[in-house]
């Protein structure tokens, strides 16, 4: 792979300077702003829009007998329904491991008795400024009545983790997001399954 960078530069870009920033629509769950950022070498400066909104939680629910909760819910953007694990907003503040089972149980009524945060991505860094954090819950199991929000409305249902790998490569399930979560996830279920051979 060449490499792009001149001899004796730094391997990253520099950083521009924000020098104005202005909201120009609030959207109920983000707001939309128009930001100015100056190039510190060329001294040249553009315009850029970004959509700030709070962090994002999905959850990995794995029950004792290694299946997954799925729920598959419409989204307005593509105008179809779609596969995925559970997630939500996260409150400001709020510990990602605890959002992820928040929104685990208000959204499928599964708790889990142990979970730990796989990892966080940015969803898209070039246009949006928050986290989704990713968390593995454990040892799931079907104990509250569900907890819709207003426009929520979903089907629940598990499936073998290995189903639930097809399905990413049959696309049934494309959801961007979730495919990083299965994807940090994937380590773990290598583990799990050599400790389901021995």
């Amino acid at each position: 792979m060449a490499d792009s960078t001149k001899a004796g530069s730094s391997d990253t870009v520099p950083h521009w300077e924000e020098i104005d920033s202005e909201r120009i629509a609030d959207c109920r769950i983000f707001d939309v702003f128009s930001k100015r950022f100056r190039h510190p070498g060329r001294e040249s400066a553009g315009d850029f829009y970004v959509i700030q909104t709070r962090d994002w939680v999905n959850v990995v629910p794995i029950t004792p007998d290694y299946q997954i909760v799925l729920v598959n819910q419409f989204r307005f953007g593509v105008k179809q329904t779609s596969w995925e694990i559970p997630g939500g907003v996260m409150e400001a503040g709020e510990d990602p491991v605890a959002a992820g089972l928040r929104e685990l149980q208000e959204e499928t009524g599964f708790t889990a008795s142990k979970a730990r945060l796989l990892g966080s991505v940015r969803p898209n860094p070039a246009i949006q400024s928050n986290t989704c954090h990713m968390v593995l819950a454990e040892k799931a199991t079907l104990t509250h009545e569900l907890e819709w929000d207003e426009h929520e409305e979903l089907i629940t249902k598990t499936v073998p983790i290995e189903e639930a790998f097809k399905m990413v490569e049959r696309g049934e399930i494309f959801h961007s997001l979730v495919l990083n979560a299965l994807l940090l996830f994937y380590p773990d279920w290598l583990k799990m399954q050599a400790r389901r051979r021995d």
